[in-house]
């Protein structure tokens, strides 16, 4: 079994729900023979963001750079980042610590091009929607991406900040998300919603949303565990 690394804080309630599913779903598929080795590196959550808002993306690499070379040094052979927002400087991590890591935006595309999804739409914290790192993968596999409006964008932004983030879940954000994703179906034709943001989960699952979810955690998690088993 392969040691697990995971750059977590960003935030903690999603960091959290990686640590529980990595170590029922290890235990889950080897027959509870096994869980696994995993260490993480907790950054500082108000540190890292204020470098996201403020656009100060070579700190916020060089910033992350130095827990994925920790990670490593602890001997972790598969490593990743826990929050879908810090991948906009993906790219500069990996040539910044010259190891590969493994890609939010990379393994939920896969998994829209198996289920065969040609139109979404993707929710998560401001600079998700409005840049192109969630996007790129989907868009050059053919899959067309819809964003909500500039006001539904920042009210969902506001709402993952304030509340999903520190853990906070509420029937009334729920209702407002579902008003917003009914109107990107009616608008636009979306098939599945994205969850695109790793606290999404927290509010939005197949039993509660208006459409189906692809749940980023359980799509890396489910990758993570098939990649920590291979020889």
């Amino acid at each position: 079994m392969k040691k697990i690394g995971l750059v977590g804080g960003t935030g903690p309630e999603s960091t959290i729900m990686y640590y529980k599913e990595l170590n029922s779903k290890i235990d889950e598929a080897t027959c509870c023979k096994s869980m696994p080795e995993l260490v993480i590196e907790s950054v500082n959550f108000r540190k890292a963001w204020e470098l996201v808002s403020s656009e100060q993306y070579k700190e916020l690499a060089d910033y992350i750079s130095e827990k994925v070379n920790c990670l490593a040094k602890s001997g972790a052979e598969i490593i990743t980042l826990t929050a879908v927002t810090m991948h906009i400087v993906f790219d500069e991590i990996e040539n910044n610590t010259n190891i590969s890591l493994v890609s939010i935006p990379k393994t939920v595309c896969s998994e829209v091009v198996e289920k065969g999804y040609k139109k979404v739409g993707l929710l998560g914290t401001i600079f998700t929607m409005e840049h192109d790192f969630m996007k790129k993968d989907l868009l050059g596999a053919g899959v067309e991406v819809i964003v909500p409006d500039k006001s539904d964008r920042e009210l969902i932004a506001k709402r993952i900040y304030e509340e999903l983030e520190l853990g906070v879940v509420k029937e009334s954000t729920l209702y407002e998300f579902n008003k917003i994703i009914k109107k990107m179906k009616d608008m636009y034709g979306i098939e599945a919603i994205i969850l695109g943001c790793t606290e999404l989960p927290l509010l939005l699952n197949d039993a509660n949303c208006l459409l189906p979810c692809l749940d980023s955690v359980a799509i890396h998690v489910k990758k993570l565990v098939e990649l920590a088993q291979l020889n």
